[in-house]
């Protein structure tokens, strides 16, 4: 009978990272995540808060547009906003069978 590893780890979803985490995580001071987070572009909480993996890949979003398109922190938001939705709406066609095209 073949041996089974099993492999432990963590879900990411329940990791969470503080503001210094995530200003690390992204290579950013943590008043970039202030702001963004003050300006409701990040996430609607206070700055204290923990932030989650998709907080975390949401600041990276943010972060590639503004800096690869010169973009203000409002177009990138806007950007990661319509990203977001088009990889909801792809979610919602896989599930209902539709092949996307």
């Amino acid at each position: 009978m073949p041996q089974i590893e099993i492999v432990t780890g963590v879900v990411l979803d329940e990791v969470a990272l503080d503001l210094d985490e995530l200003a690390r995580a992204c290579s950013v001071d943590a008043l970039w995540v202030v702001e963004r987070v003050e300006a409701g572009l990040l996430c609607e909480a206070a700055p204290q808060q923990r932030f989650s993996s998709a907080e975390l890949l949401r600041a990276r979003r943010l972060l590639a547009i503004e800096r690869d398109f010169d973009a203000n922190p409002e177009l990138a938001a806007l950007v990661v906003d319509l990203i977001e939705e088009v990889g909801r709406l792809k979610g919602r066609l896989r599930a209902a069978g539709i092949d996307e095209k």
